[in-house]
Parts: structure tokens; C-alpha cells; sequence
């Protein structure tokens, strides 16, 4: 029997940015690999093995319903940028029981350490007094104000409770905070997780001192976070954002920081990389980060483990999957979120 045939078309990611030495061996035993370089696949020789190919796996998987019908053999996409982005047709994968991957779920562990180190840090306001030492205005102990403020025991709200959001409340669990969720993709009806509980928008903004962005964009959560919504944070409450700037009024959060409204986080911005003119580096109550969440040596290496076990899985008739599957009931939003913030709509 002959061994399935993966075509790897991962650029603009590398191969060892995705899978470890031992994880990429284990690929090799599982499939013949074409591709695999760390630059961008001819069209004309991915279209070449296509009809032999089992898996496809890309950075930006594009195939129309055509191409597609010479694929008899293909059994799964996956996708390695991190998103679900036009270019594939999608209903042909689904009528085809072509499955389609995302390696989203790849990337919670290294966002998530961030968004946690994010919150530690600026609720203790560890940034904000390195920088005063810089210039001899450091508050010691007997003239500190009582702008610090300790995790333990807070209220933490999440917009958007997907993987980046579970990994990081995991990571919050040993402050016992009380966790609300504002996610309309889930069912409150259904929900068991006695750990955190599922609000209203505007339940979950009243009662967090601590916020965090974590919802994946789509075209209905465009500005969802604007700047009436600020308003309903508490005083000074610490906003984190690790999701993207799409889902806020973003100059609106920054306004409210600057004023003192709020503090903010971020690893994102509304334009990317940030003018060297841009305002908000100058802003106060703010901590920054150059949208570096995962790129952390070995960060984006999970997405590789993922994928292996993912292939194993489709090749033994496994159905668990690590990676995401892509839900025609929420596709098409996601879709037009990811081509938003392409086209710059953001």
C-alpha cells in the first residue's frame, strides 16, 4: 500500500517555526512530504500532486471547487497562518467530506502566557515604575499611591471564551478570580463549567476589573468594544488585549487610558507596525507589545504536534481532533473578519 502524500505548503512559516525535529520526523513516517521548503510552492507544482495528495497544509490553502475535483484523494486542509481566510472553497471541501483545519488552537499556549504575564504586570505596575527609575521619579514604599492592584480573589471578564481564553484563565486559577464570559457562539442552556459564568456584554464590562479581548474577529464584532462600552468598565480597570484590534474602537480605548478611564494592555494594533509618530507611544497608563505574543522560541511548535496527531488521527479513523474544525455555522463571519482586517478595514 502506498504511503499518503502530504503536499506542505507552509510559507510565509518555516518548517522548524512549526514542527520540532521529533515532530517532523513523525511526519515523514506518516506521509511522503513534497514541499516543505521555507519559501512559497510554484502554483503549477502544487497543482501537479493534487490529485495524489491526501493532505494539504498552507499557510493560505487556496483551491477552488476545480481544483478540488481533481483531488479524489484529499481528506483535509489545514491552514497554518492562524485563520480561516477566503481563497478556499470552503462548501466544496464540505460536500466533498473534505475536512478543513485550522491551526488556531496551536497558538493558546504562547498567547496565553502573555496575555497572563500582560496582566501581572500591569496590575502590579511593574512597567510603568521600571520606566520611572529612568528618570529618578520612582515611588517608594512610603510615597507610593495606591494605583497597584493584586489578581487574587478579582472579577475577570472575558470577551470571547474560546482556546487563548481557557488557556488563560487556566493559568489564573491559582488567584481564584471570579470569571465571567461574554461568547455568543455558546449555549448558556448547555453550559456545565462551573468555573466561570456566561453574561450579557454588558454584564460581563460592569463587573471586570480585569478585561480580556480574546474573541477571534468576524465580520459581527467589528468595534464591539467601542467607546460607550468603555464606559461601562469600572474606574481604572485593566484592559488586555491579545485578540486583535478589529473587535475594538481601538484610538477609543487609547483615549480612555490616556485620561485615566481605564489601563491597557496590548499586543495588537489598529495599524501594524505602529507609525513611529503614532501617539500611543507616548500614552500613559499603557503597556505595549509589538504583536509578539507567540513569538517565543518553540512557541508556534505545538501547531506541528497538532498536526501529527491530527493526520494519525484522519489515516486510523480517529475522530478527535486537537486542531479546529472549520463550522459551516460561523464560517462565512470569520471569513469576512480575517478579509477586513486584510483589506485594512480594521
Amino acid at each position: 500500500m502506498s504511503r499518503p502524500v502530504l503536499i506542505l505548503d507552509q510559507h510565509f512559516r518555516r518548517v522548524d517555526e512549526l514542527f520540532s525535529a521529533d515532530t517532523y520526523a513523525g511526519l515523514k513516517e506518516l506521509c511522503t512530504i513534497v514541499g516543505g521548503e521555507d519559501r512559497p510552492m510554484p502554483r503549477d507544482k502544487l497543482l501537479e500532486h493534487l490529485p495524489d495528495a491526501t493532505f494539504l497544509i498552507a499557510a493560505r490553502p487556496t483551491l477552488s471547487s476545480d481544483d478540488l475535483a481533481n483531488a479524489k484523494r484529499l481528506k483535509a486542509v489545514i491552514e497554518v497562518a492562524g485563520a480561516f481566510h477566503a481563497g478556499l472553497d470552503y462548501q466544496a471541501c464540505f460536500s466533498r467530506g473534505i475536512e478543513v483545519l485550522s491551526s488556531v488552537p496551536g497558538f493558546r499556549f504562547a498567547v496565553a502566557e502573555m496575555a497572563f504575564a500582560m496582566i501581572l504586570s500591569s496590575a502590579r505596575g511593574l512597567v510603568r515604575e521600571h520606566e520611572a527609575f529612568r528618570t529618578n521619579t520612582e515611588a517608594w514604599l512610603a510615597e507610593q499611591e495606591q494605583t497597584d492592584f493584586t489578581v487574587y480573589g478579582q472579577n475577570i471578564g472575558f470577551i470571547g471564551y474560546g482556546q487563548i481564553a481557557r488557556e488563560c484563565h487556566r493559568l489564573l486559577k491559582p488567584f481564584d478570580p471570579k470569571v465571567r464570559a461574554y461568547d455568543p457562539w455558546l449555549d448558556p442552556t448547555t453550559w456545565e463549567n462551573q468555573d466561570v459564568m456566561l453574561a450579557d456584554l454588558d454584564r460581563v464590562l460592569e463587573t471586570s476589573r480585569i478585561l480580556v479581548i480574546a474573541a477571534a474577529p468576524t465580520a459581527e464584532n467589528h468595534q464591539l468594544i467601542d467607546a460607550q462600552k468603555i464606559e461601562r468598565l469600572p474606574k481604572a480597570a485593566l484592559v488586555v488585549l491579545i485578540s486583535r484590534a478589529h473587535v475594538t474602537d481601538f484610538r477609543a480605548l487609547v483615549e480612555a487610558a490616556e485620561r485615566g478611564r481605564i489601563r491597557l494592555a496590548t499586543d495588537v494594533f489598529d495599524h501594524e507596525p505602529l507609525d513611529l509618530s503614532d501617539p500611543i507611544r507616548q500614552a500613559s497608563n499603557v503597556v505595549l507589545s509589538p504583536h509578539r505574543a507567540a513569538a517565543v522560541k518553540g512557541g508556534r511548535q505545538a501547531i506541528g504536534d497538532m498536526i501529527v496527531h491530527d493526520i494519525n488521527a484522519v489515516l486510523t479513523g480517529n475522530l478527535h481532533r486537537q486542531l479546529k474544525r472549520a463550522d459551516p455555522k460561523h464560517l462565512t463571519d470569520l471569513v469576512k473578519g480575517q478579509d477586513q482586517i486584510e483589506r485594512g478595514s480594521i
